[in-house]
């Protein structure tokens, strides 16, 4: 550890005042804040019985104030991360190793690329991935894993020797269009008349609110978590979120979400909740009651360009997966990962494997974006 430098490992990120942490997250991501990893302690959507231990890392300098932190999690499954390493698992575990717990550096159950080092000094990126290695070491941990790491953080996790891993994702881009026409007018001619389609499909269907801010009523949450449980329930057999972490979230960070809903009537029958960034729009969960044709893409892509253009985003983030969105939209960009493993023999088959997917999701991403409906030359 760097001279006049310590090192403190927490059991909650709530254990850390607020304005401590949030001072080190600058440029305000929401899924890195104070708030929303504290509504996931305090509602018991990690913790106990969860496999997400709270684990986060803080440095403080020679004068106690915090300088530097990581979200960090002691993991005993690979549940809720998006980046997938099951089959490390199982490999190391064929060899006679273990590869639980490990440690996960992450905004949980958010396969959202942002900031995972927060720092008030770009010079303590190597201290405080020392401290976090020292944790994996110091406990007999296999790994730790950073996940959705942003593009300008991969050169500090490369100098510190950790491996890096290439995904990707579909976002929307802002190029600066004065509206959704101005945006369909830079598609091809048959994605324009099919987008049309489908928003007018979704649109005659339903009545569509967009309702943010102090304008969200508990009854709106109430809405929205049966539409969760619905999908949490056919994607991940049980939702990871508890009902609780709504209403949290629903108080404490409520300038930062708007809700889309979809109304039969006066019944509620669908909504998408999104997050608000200084720059970026994020789509995070979406269900419905009732099939309705089109009304996933309206309420989770559309609405959201909408938005992201009427107050100036730069982009909407709409979440893992889905090559559908290309054809709406949406284009392939690549995301990152970064890995520290301590074992040398485990690492060195990691490393292999890793520089061979690389290539593979390159040419994926350079394929992928031949595909974008956007109008040639």
């Amino acid at each position: 550890m760097a001279d006049g430098v310590t090192a403190e490992l927490f059991n909650k990120v709530s254990d850390i005042p607020a304005d401590q942490w949030d001072v080190l997250n600058a440029r305000g991501n929401p899924f890195v804040s104070h708030a929303f990893l504290s509504a996931l302690e305090q509602s018991g959507s990690v913790g106990p019985g969860t496999g997400w231990s709270p684990a986060p890392v803080l440095i403080r300098d020679a004068d106690g104030v915090p300088a530097a932190a990581v979200p960090a999690y002691l993991k005993t499954h690979s549940q809720g991360e998006y980046v997938f390493d099951h089959h490390w698992a199982d490999a190391l575990e064929r060899a006679g190793g273990q590869y639980y717990p490990k440690l996960q550096i992450a905004a949980p159950f958010s396969p959202v690329p942002g900031p995972r080092l927060l720092l008030r000094d770009p010079a303590l990126a190597l201290p405080i991935l020392r401290a976090a290695e020292a944790v994996v070491d110091q406990n007999g941990l296999s790994s730790a894993h950073a996940t959705f790491v942003e593009e300008g953080e991969l050169e500090q996790f490369r100098a510190a020797g950790w491996l890096t891993r290439v995904g990707t994702q579909f976002h929307w881009q802002n190029r600066d269009y004065a509206d959704f026409e101005g945006f369909l007018a830079a598609l091809s001619s048959r994605k324009r008349k099919a987008i049309r389609k489908e928003r007018a499909g979704a649109q005659d269907a339903v009545r569509i609110e967009q309702i943010s801010g102090a304008d969200i009523t508990p009854e709106h949450w109430d809405a929205f978590w049966v539409f969760y449980q619905d999908t949490g329930a056919r994607k991940w057999g049980r939702p990871y979120l508890t009902r609780a972490f709504f209403d949290i979230i629903g108080s404490s960070m409520r300038d930062s979400i708007v809700l889309f809903l979809a109304f039969d009537n006066d019944r509620p029958i669908a909504g998408a909740l999104n997050f608000i960034g200084p720059d970026c729009l994020y789509g995070r969960y979406w269900g419905c009651t009732r099939d309705v044709p089109f009304l996933h893409f309206e309420l989770c892509y559309y609405q959201a360009i909408d938005y992201a253009i009427a107050h100036g985003l730069a982009r909407v983030e709409a979440g893992a997966q889905g090559e559908h969105k290309l054809a709406r939209g949406y284009e392939a960009v690549p995301t990152y990962s970064a890995h520290y493993i301590s074992n040398e023999g485990f690492r060195r088959a990691v490393a292999d494997f890793l520089e061979r997917e690389t290539q593979a999701m390159e040419r994926e991403i350079e394929f992928l974006g031949e595909m974008a409906p956007f109008k040639k030359g």
